[in-house]
């Protein structure tokens, strides 16, 4: 088999797997990589090269960084010129026109953290732990115009215990991504690999989170609340609030504890206990207003909480 050429499309860290798998195969020549410019960020308003970006410049590889790829005509001419056999995307960040997902040779794939058609759009990941799902996992699919509804090619299924957060999923969706990409252009390259239509009567859509989301609403049954605070661990960190200050909540457990919402109803070892619409929510890792990660049983010490204070007043 003469080896395949690719362009790579993608912006985050969790496409970072699959970006070296391609460099290093032997079965694969990584020909460019798309990409997000990079935006100024902290204080300074200083531009950070992205980390993919890094690692293509590292290894020689070009790279281009369009302000919107579809009216990009430059670097669409530059990307045909490649005669690229696949264009595989994973969470670019910019939709493709017809004209770009026209250009390989063979097809454009997309890998979306979600089994298609369920969860389509930009933010599977953390909604499938928000919805309380105990599965969830990767797909392939050839790119179309319409928002991840191409036909698919190969799923891989991904289990979503109770404690997993959404920075844990991404891991093991980054770590598990490469092998599936393998496959599928491999099997498409080989013709023996047929794809699927989607079922459109099954299809469902994520939405956007917002400022709003972030904030804990006691009045919510527990195991909603701690799948929504593992949902948005880190990325959208929930938070609440004790005498005025903000307290981001980082880890929780549901406890069996009753009481009103809102109240804190025990202090244990490991944390503290509070009151929920229905059950009870045991914190046990927070982060107070101007200062580090801890345990919620160090800080429930320090800021001297008792049963009865009252959260998110």
């Amino acid at each position: 088999m003469n080896k395949i050429k690719v362009v790579f499309f993608a912006t985050p860290d969790i496409a970072i797997s699959s970006f070296e798998f391609f460099i290093n195969s032997p079965d694969y020549t990584m020909e460019a990589l798309v990409t997000i410019k990079p935006k100024a960020q902290n204080r300074g308003n200083k531009i950070v090269q992205r980390n993919i970006t890094a690692i293509a410049r590292k290894n020689n590889i070009p790279v281009f960084e369009p302000d919107k790829i579809s009216k990009e005509p430059d670097i669409i001419e530059q990307l045909k010129k490649i005669n690229p056999d696949f264009f595989v995307t994973f969470a670019f960040g910019q939709i493709l026109s017809q004209e770009v997902i026209d250009i390989p040779r063979i097809a454009t794939i997309n890998l979306h953290a979600s089994l298609l058609p369920e969860y389509r759009g930009a933010n599977p990941i953390a909604q499938a732990i928000i919805d309380g799902k105990t599965k969830t996992g990767i797909t392939t699919m050839k790119t179309v115009l319409a928002l991840d509804a191409g036909d698919i090619c190969l799923q891989d299924e991904i289990e979503i215990s109770q404690e997993m957060n959404v920075v844990e999923l991404m891991d093991e969706i980054s770590n598990r991504s490469p092998k599936l990409l393998d496959k599928t252009l491999k099997g498409l390259y080989e013709g023996s690999l047929n794809s699927i239509c989607q079922d459109e009567t099954c299809a469902t859509f994520t939405k956007k989170l917002n400022k709003q989301d972030k904030i804990i609403n006691w009045n919510t049954k527990s195991s909603e609340l701690h799948n929504k605070i593992r949902g948005m661990y880190q990325i959208n960190t929930n938070h609440t609030t004790f005498n005025n200050k903000i307290i981001k909540v980082l880890k929780t457990r549901p406890s069996n504890c009753t009481g009103n919402a809102c109240e804190v109803l025990d202090i244990t070892k490991e944390g503290i206990i509070i009151g929920c619409k229905e059950g009870s929510l045991e914190l046990l890792k927070v982060k107070p207003e101007g200062k580090g990660e801890m345990k919620a049983s160090d800080w429930a010490r320090g800021a001297r909480i008792k049963k009865g204070d009252i959260l998110g007043r």
